[in-house]
Parts: structure tokens; sequence; C-alpha cells
């Protein structure tokens, strides 16, 4: 039976199957399953259930135990017998133990098929949607180098910098982070063992405006780096916008513009519409869509995104943002609306947003989700009330990353 030390208990609930003699840094062989609905590697080891970090499906391997959880044991991939033929040799340096690039040895042509097959994966459980038509994966234009927001951890002895390693919870320090803009590196290059005594920061860039917000005020003293300020601009498809640090914005700047231009294309707005845009943020979808819209109203809780808002909205007369929860808002609206556009939280639409949904019963809905979850549980209550689902555009928003983002077109029914 494997040594245990203090050490080796203190992450750990005891299991049921201590007899085993698995404890971390333990290695067995395993032989990799497909991919889950949430881009997840689970095989099964003495009969218990395994999280598998680092394979390829099909993909025969040697596996290192990182923690034992009460319910399973998480591992990675530390030989590879067989390998398939889509795996490629990560560019990144960190990518087997920062644990934020999931994908990076996936070649980028299976990152995209698995990302639609996660998709369908959901949605085959339910009767209503397991025909949905889901859309090949819209690739991002850049692989690398995408992210416009970063938030890091800093080491308590040395101040390192870094990201904390999702599975084990140690502090990885990391000089360069490839899935940043440049900006944000250069102040990952100033900050590293400078900011002892902080605990995390945040770095935000305007991409196409240079801007750059770092929050809080950092305690390193190179006047290089400006930090503590309170907004950033950045500019998509020719409109600026003001963005609070607490406001949300989407991190790849590039595929939102995208995105926006889809959701305009496939609403075929005449200029006559009303056009809701709840959980709005800052306003992108409600500014960028005015122009070919008789009048946006947009419904966001957070006083500083609202407050971005009507910033951005300066000059549209015929946008009006409207400061509430999305369900309180849309309970009350009793005039005739067009067009829906639902771009919820994580965690998806609050039950009285679809209820309201289907008393207003709005010609188009879009729905905007980046977790596959919440959108199947939003989508099945959406086509169980007045909707019909016409298909499922996923947006690779994440490349390297499990993450994916999904656009939904729904229209009512006739």
């Amino acid at each position: 039976m494997a040594n245990r030390t203090r050490s080796s208990r203190k992450y750990n609930k005891p299991w049921p199957t201590d007899e085993l003699g698995i404890d971390r840094g333990d290695r067995f062989s395993a032989s990799l399953g497909p991919i889950n609905e949430l881009g997840e590697m689970w095989v099964e080891h003495q009969g218990f259930r395994v999280l598998v970090e680092g394979g390829i499906p099909g993909e025969s391997t040697t596996v290192e135990v990182l923690r034992r959880f009460p319910e399973h044991l998480a591992v990675r991939v530390v030989e590879v017998d067989e390998p398939s033929p889509d795996r490629v040799t990560p560019e990144c340096p960190y990518t087997a133990v920062c644990t934020g690039c999931q994908w990076q040895h996936v070649s980028y042509e299976r990152q995209l098929l698995y990302k639609q097959q996660m998709v369908q994966g959901a949605l085959a459980p339910i009767p209503s949607l397991h025909d949905a038509r889901v859309l090949p994966t819209l690739p991002g234009p850049s692989q690398l180098g995408y992210r416009n927001h970063a938030r890091f951890s800093v080491g308590r002895k040395l101040g390192e910098v870094g990201y904390v390693n999702s599975i084990t919870r140690a502090l990885v320090p990391v000089d360069r982070c490839l899935l940043m803009h440049d900006s944000i590196n250069k102040v990952l290059t100033a900050t590293q063992k400078r900011v002892k005594g902080m605990t995390q920061f945040s770095v935000r860039v305007g991409v196409a405006t240079g801007d750059r917000l770092v929050q809080p005020r950092l305690t390193a003293s190179d006047p290089s780096i400006a930090s503590g300020g309170q907004h950033l601009r950045e500019s998509m498809l020719g409109r600026e916008f003001q963005i609070a640090g607490s406001s949300f914005f989407q991190v790849n700047t590039a595929q939102a513009e995208r995105m926006v231009e889809m959701v305009r294309d496939r609403l075929q707005l005449s200029g006559k519409e009303t056009v809701v845009d709840a959980y709005a943020g800052v306003g992108v979808f409600a500014v960028l869509l005015a122009p070919y819209a008789h009048k946006v109203i947009a419904i966001e809780d957070s006083p500083s995104a609202v407050a971005d808002g009507n910033r951005n909205a300066e000059g549209l007369d015929n946008v009006e943002m409207v400061l509430g929860r999305t369900e309180d808002v849309m309970a009350n609206m009793d005039s005739h609306v067009d067009a829906v556009i639902l771009d919820p939280p994580r965690a998806g639409c609050h039950a009285d947003v679809i209820t309201a949904l289907g008393r207003l019963a709005p010609d188009r809905v879009v729905l905007v989700s980046c977790d596959v979850q919440a959108m199947v549980r939003d989508l099945a209550a959406l086509v169980d009330g007045p909707f019909v689902l016409e298909e499922i555009q996923p947006v690779d928003m994440f490349p390297q990353t499990r993450h994916i983002e999904n656009v939904s077109f729904l229209r009512l029914k006739q």
C-alpha cells in the first residue's frame, strides 16, 4: 500500500476506497474514451471514477494522480503510448500544470469538432431538442493572444504572479500567457515577484484602442504600469465603448464583433422593430443594433454597466437603458416586442424571464449562452412554449479550452 503522509490528506476527505492504495503521485494505465458534453474525459479505474486532463479520445496513456476527491480521482496524462493523430505539441510550457488551456495539445480542427459534438451531446437526451440543428463551430481568427482580460493570483511568500491550478489549487507562476494580448503580458512581466502582499489583480485591454485597465492599484512602483483606474475604452464595429472594471465584456473582441454581425444579419431588422437586449451589460448589442431598429430597450441590473451603456449610447435617441433585474423588468412589459436578445450570465435565464417571453411572444428570440447545460435548460423551456428552435451556432470564443459560446436562434410558432 502506498505510503500516506499527513500532507497527502490535507486537501481530501476520507473516501470509501482507501483499500485500493491509490494516492497522489501514483501512476496507472488508462485507455481514453469520448469527451462528454462538458468537454471532460472520464475513465474507470478499479471501479472508481477518474477525471483525465491532457488526453485525447482513443489514446492509450499513463496517467498520474493529482488529487483524490470523495467521489473521484483527478489525473493528468504523463505518457502517451498510442498518440492520437490529432495530438500536437503545445506552444505553452505551462500547459500541463496551469489547467487554463485544457486542449492546447489538440489540433485546432479537432477542437472545433469536439465543441460541436459537445453541444449535440447535451441536446441528445432532451426529446424536444435532440434533433436540433447544430452548425459547425465558428473558428476564432486567432487561436492565441486573443484574450483581452486576465485575472492573476499572487503568491504569499515571494509575490509570484500566475494562475491557481484548478485541481491541486497550487499557484503556478507564469512569465507569459500565450492566450493573453501582448499588453497584458507586459504587465505580467513587470509585476512578477514585485507585488508581494497582494492576492489578486486583473488586467483588461482595449484591443482596438490600446487602453489598459489594471485593478486594484498595484503595490509595484514601475511607473510604466498605470493602475487603479476605473474605465477603459474599446472599439467594436467602428463604435467606441466605455467599460468599467466591474462591467462584463466579452474576453475575445474579434469573435464578439462577429457574433454581433451574425445576430444582426439573422434578425433581418427593417428599422421598424422594437428589440429588447436582455442582460445587456454595457449595451453592446443595443448600441450596435440601434441603427437597424426603431427602438432598443436594454435591461441590466449592474449600475456600473448601465452607466457605461448610457455613455455608449450617446447620440442614439432610440436606445433606452433600464436598470433592473431582467425578470422584473420583463414581467412588467406590456407593449409589443418584435425581437429579444438574451445574453444571461453562466447560470442562464431566470424562470420568470422564460415566462415573460411566452407572454410577450416576440417574433424572434436569440439566446447567447456560455454554459451548455444552462442553454439546454433554457431552450427546452422556450420550445415547450410558443417558440421553435431553428438552429444553434457554436462560436469559439475561447480557443485552446473546452469552453464554448453558443448562439441559438428561435422564432415564434406559426
